[in-house]
């Protein structure tokens, strides 16, 4: 047995599907894998607070 990976563009899956249904049955088996076409590794920045000698005050907070 041997595996096969394709990557099929939407505009033929169907034709692909279709041919791949008509192999016999005992001698294939599929497995489909749906991916998101336009994902992207998000970038994620972080900044740093100073906060060195800053007192919170609950009560100002909360009269905002």
């Amino acid at each position: 047995m041997h595996t096969l990976k394709v990557e099929v563009n939407d505009t033929i899956l169907d034709k692909v599907m279709f041919f791949l249904n008509n192999l016999p049955k005992s001698e294939i088996k599929l497995s489909i894998e749906e991916t998101e076409q336009n994902h992207k590794p998000k970038k994620l920045n972080s900044i740093s607070l100073k906060t060195k000698g800053f007192k919170f005050d609950r009560d100002e907070a909360n009269a905002r």
